[in-house]
């Protein structure tokens, strides 16, 4: 009796080779490996469900467009994601008018994401001393600019540049995740 050939998952970068070749299976296929990591993301900047859903099928959707100008050698797969779901979520912040939340809205229940992922957020924010935490959570969840939280915490543009690299450094040891580039990835 023959067993079935197991054949490995390829690795994320063939996926996108595959997709700049017009493959969507190879979009199916990423969108399953890492969809959860980006609606967590979403939802923690969004709290919105139905916004949540939208940004993250565009972010894969740019994906798709732009996966030839994939560059390896400046930040993995994950992290190419992330950040091309990150700028969609910046935007969709800006794009909504400034009206207050209820109280309820903020106290309102979310979807709850995916345990590991909570705990490894936990653990890369503990690491961080007080005003560390602050400038991520205004940066990254907020949505503010280096020249907003400049403005919001009266530090010099450089030193707000400076710190959340240092926290994000912070974050990436307690992770032990290599650092592939500290540019920005928006180019995609």
């Amino acid at each position: 009796m023959t067993s079935p050939s197991l054949t490995p998952d390829p690795p994320d970068e063939a996926l996108i080779a595959r997709m700049a070749q017009g493959d969507e299976d190879a979009l199916r296929e990423l969108h399953s490996r890492h969809s959860r990591l980006l609606y967590a993301l979403g939802t923690r900047m969004l709290r919105q469900p139905d916004d949540v859903e939208s940004c993250v099928q565009d972010a894969f959707m740019n994906a798709w467009k732009h996966s030839a100008r994939f560059d390896s050698a400046r930040a993995s797969v994950k992290t190419w994601l992330v950040s091309i779901a990150h700028h969609r979520f910046l935007q969709e912040l800006r794009d909504r008018p400034d009206t207050p939340l209820e109280i309820e809205d903020w106290d309102a229940p979310v979807a709850a994401s995916d345990p590991t992922d909570r705990i490894l957020a936990s653990r890369a924010v503990e690491v961080l001393d007080a005003n560390q935490r602050h400038l991520v959570e205004l940066a990254y969840y907020q949505g503010h600019s280096h020249s907003e939280l400049a403005v919001l915490t009266g530090l010099p543009i450089g030193t707000v540049k400076s710190r959340l690299r240092l926290a994000l450094d912070r974050m990436r040891s307690a992770l032990a995740v290599p650092a592939k580039s500290t540019r920005s990835e928006s180019g995609y």
